[in-house]
């Protein structure tokens, strides 16, 4: 097994690069950290290229890779320089970027998550582990959404990305094809023609797209709704967190 104790070296600067999108982009590659996450893609067959791991983490766990992948071992100041934790697990996994056909006919049916360029990570991981929760069908990233790529976004979802599927995609493009298939499709702007969510029956087939937390959706998507869906509250807040917004329409919808 190959070792590495040097930040200058080649094969730790390609690595490093993976923490940006230009890097992810440029390699066809993403770069997944800690033992969860790296043991969740283990489990669920993902395109795996190369382990990365330092001898502590080897002598734990080495035996649920060691003969399965090309493995390389580093120091824990290699581990620290390609990390983007504050303390790393000692753990990375160099994954393939595939790229299929991302379009709603291509998918199966069911419920879908539809993110309107929702950027904070934390919000994205709650919703795309609700989403596997609740048994939805996937989650699609609109443009202007942080990448599901990107080392803050793939934490977050905590191996919940490996569960159900998950795509990048144009959203005007996948209503268009969701409109085509009869499914309906539902946005989450407040407006006087909004629907309180209490009148609308769980369903089998449906999408639902969630806005900017600050902007909300963008109007060509919300003229394309067949219905703005609202939560009734009893008390006096005057909104809700997007990702808790979201985890309880989905809790509804979801048939």
């Amino acid at each position: 097994m190959e070792k590495i104790t040097s930040n200058q070296n080649r094969q730790v600067k390609a690595w490093t690069k993976l923490k940006t999108k230009h890097g992810r982009e440029k390699a066809g590659q993403f770069i997944l950290e800690g033992w969860h996450l790296v043991s969740e893609a283990i489990h669920y067959d993902q395109p795996i290229m190369t382990i990365i791991t330092t001898q502590e983490r080897l002598d734990s766990d080495g035996d649920a890779f060691v003969d399965q992948y090309e493995c390389v071992l580093v120091s824990d100041e290699v581990a620290k320089h390609i990390g983007d934790t504050k303390t790393p697990q000692g753990i990375f996994a160099i994954v393939e970027i595939t790229d299929p056909k991302q379009t709603a006919a291509n998918y199966a049916r069911g419920g879908w998550l539809l993110l309107d360029q929702i950027q904070d990570p934390g919000n994205i991981g709650t919703m795309v582990r609700t989403a596997d929760a609740m048994g939805l069908s996937g989650v699609v990233f609109g443009r202007g959404t942080a990448s599901q790529y990107s080392p803050k976004v793939s934490r977050a979802m905590q191996g919940s990305q490996f569960h159900i599927q998950i795509a990048e995609a144009d959203l005007v493009g996948w209503v268009n094809e969701y409109h085509e298939q009869g499914f309906p499709v539902y946005g989450t702007e407040l407006n006087p023609a909004a629907v309180s969510l209490d009148q609308v029956a769980p369903q089998s087939d449906f999408a639902l797209i969630m806005g900017n937390e600050g902007n909300g959706m963008q109007a060509t998507l919300l003229a394309m709704t067949d219905a703005n869906l609202f939560i009734p509250m009893k008390g006096n807040a005057e909104s809700l967190n997007v990702a808790i917004a979201a985890s309880i329409v989905m809790f509804h919808l979801q048939k």
